[in-house]
């Protein structure tokens, strides 16, 4: 059940990336980076039936990390670029060819490597530190807003790829919360989790994590943005599922070798298909802020 969740909310984002890109495309150029973007898309029926894709994809997620360790449905989550891809395939025509066949093996490849040799099992949060919880939240953290500070003195046709990337990371580690939040509930009840900082910073993240997706599909093509978030979130989610979740994974030679032979077919499988002629490529006339 935990694949099934996984895969239907890869799908649910997928579709609901492509369609929140179609309509953020068209925001005054302005709104980059503000929050207002959010208004303005706001009263677009596109923008919010992809957001409303991207909600129902998030509830299936949430329910399969329930189910499942971290590190077990970040790899499954990858694959809404395959989504992505069919429904931007049928938008502009495009056949998937040899190229995005070679992609698709790859990404769906990368995935069934890495889940079937690292097996990804949970551990005990109890017995992570503090010091070390905090420390990983803060590189995450850290490092977005690095790669935010240095976008905005980029030129805006320069900027898509440290956003979504910046977006991803906050994402993978909504993703970790998420978990923390769905584990306190199920065993102490909505009241304990409602005096935890851990749902108000999850809130926080999906808010900030939107407005830097926004403007990434704002500033330029799908294929300049949707790769960066796609390879960031799972690489944030499972960094923080195993640096402050406890989760664990097999650690032998064979199996670190097919680990990492698995994400970099996931990283690599992302880009390719990114690149297909079947992602929009052209960045239409904007208004004027």
């Amino acid at each position: 059940m935990i694949y099934v969740f996984g895969l239907a909310a890869a799908c649910a984002l997928g579709i609901g990336f492509v369609l929140q890109q179609h309509a953020a495309e068209r925001a005054p150029v302005g709104d980059v980076l503000h929050f207002r973007l959010l208004w303005d898309l706001a009263h677009s029926r596109m923008w919010l039936g992809g957001i409303a894709c991207m909600v129902v994809g998030q509830l299936l997620s949430a329910v399969a990390l329930g189910k499942g360790e971290l590190s077990q449905v970040e790899p499954l989550l990858v694959t809404n670029l395959l989504f992505a891809f069919a429904l931007a395939s049928r938008l502009s025509g495009q056949r998937l060819g040899s190229s995005g066949w070679v992609g698709v093996l790859l990404l769906g490849g990368g995935v069934a490597a890495f889940t079937l040799a690292g097996r990804p099992s949970a551990g005990t949060a109890e017995d992570i530190g503090t010091l070390r919880r905090w420390l990983v939240i803060g590189v995450v953290i850290g490092l977005a807003l690095l790669l935010i500070a240095t976008a905005r003195h980029l030129p805006l046709f320069e900027e898509p790829p440290l956003l979504a990337t910046a977006a991803g990371l906050l994402y993978g580690l909504q993703d970790a919360l998420t978990r923390v939040s769905i584990d306190v509930f199920g065993s102490q009840g909505l009241l304990a989790l409602l005096v935890r900082w851990e749902p108000y910073t999850l809130i926080a993240l999906a808010v900030t994590g939107l407005m830097l997706v926004q403007s990434a599909f704002e500033a330029g093509p799908l294929r300049m943005s949707l790769p960066a978030l796609t390879a960031a979130e799972p690489l944030a989610g499972i960094a923080c599922g195993i640096g402050f979740l406890g989760d664990q994974l097999r650690t032998d030679v064979a199996a670190l070798a097919w680990e990492a032979a698995g994400l970099s077919g996931i990283v690599v499988g992302v880009f390719v298909l990114a690149r297909h002629p079947a992602m929009p490529g052209q960045v239409p006339a904007r208004e004027a802020d």
